[in-house]
């Protein structure tokens, strides 16, 4: 949990800030302070600030059951607004989550290139660093912004408040949220979408929905990728599904492959009836998670 990792953190005054990118760009747009020990100054040089800790010792168990209620009920509540924004504008907005390497930015520009759901499509990028995925999406000719998180591990709500603003999405759009690299985090931040899709790879091994239950059980679907790899990797495919619905409610376990098309039209069957779903339906599915 962010309380106890840090990249939440909001002792003091130092920040690492989280920038927003245009793909191309040279220039950041700041977008709010995070605090964390380690940071950089305008001359780029790391340093830690004094340990407190023994200082604090006695208040540190109630310290971070404090900031962690904190963090989550703020982000709940702009979850809720970013919710307002996209039932106002009948959108249909996803978050892609996963481990690093799972292959769901080449899933992601699969899917922009070959669903075709006959409205707009956006898509908002992120990762600590480098607008390298943003960059890739744009190729596809769809509007993008990559948010960097600096020190993050995860996107929040209110940095989806921001990216939007950048975006301005038409009416009856769909939005794709490819959140950070991170099987921990990102399960516990709501971005105010209406669907969650955890993306897992076959050179990961069958048992990451037994090591991190809550990312799976979050989720309305869970994809296994990079499927053309199974003659050369130890995967048993029959138990890596059976840990999935073990550990979760999905609606559906799809194996695929990005690189080489298989199963992706079970994917685009998927999208197509969460587009021709009604705001409301999403919604209250969504609240009762």
């Amino acid at each position: 949990m962010c309380a106890t990792c840090g990249c939440s953190a909001q002792d003091g005054n130092n920040s690492v800030t989280i920038r927003l990118v245009k793909p191309g760009l040279q220039h950041f747009q700041n977008l709010k302070p995070v605090q964390n020990e380690d940071h950089l100054h305008a001359d780029e040089h790391p340093h830690k600030h004094p340990d407190h800790t023994n200082q604090h010792q006695h208040n540190e168990g109630n310290k971070k059951i404090s900031l962690e209620i904190d963090v989550l009920a703020q982000n709940k509540l702009a979850a809720v607004r970013n919710r307002g924004f996209f039932e106002g504008r009948n959108m249909k907005v996803i978050n892609l989550v996963s481990s690093p390497g799972s292959g769901k930015t080449t899933l992601l520009e699969k899917t922009l290139v070959q669903w075709k759901p006959g409205v707009p499509v956006y898509v908002i990028e992120g990762d600590q660093q480098t607008d390298n995925d943003a960059r890739r999406i744009a190729k596809t000719g769809v509007k993008v912004v990559q948010i960097n998180t600096g020190t993050g591990c995860h996107l929040d709500a209110p940095m989806i408040s921001n990216a939007l603003h950048e975006l301005n999405p038409e009416f009856g759009s769909v939005l794709f949220i490819e959140n950070v690299g991170n099987l921990v985090c990102p399960a516990m931040f709501d971005l105010g979408e209406q669907a969650r899709v955890v993306i897992m790879s076959v050179t990961e091994g069958e048992d990451k929905p037994l090591k991190y239950p809550h990312m799976f059980h979050s989720s309305d679907i869970c994809l296994i990728n990079k499927t053309d790899l199974l003659p050369y990797v130890d995967f048993d495919m029959d138990k890596a599904i059976s840990y999935v619905y073990r550990v979760s409610h999905v609606q559906d376990c799809l194996p695929v492959s990005a690189t080489k098309n298989t199963g992706l039209e079970n994917w685009y069957r998927w999208l197509s009836n969460l587009l021709a779903q009604n705001s409301s339906q999403v919604t209250a599915k969504v609240q009762a998670l």
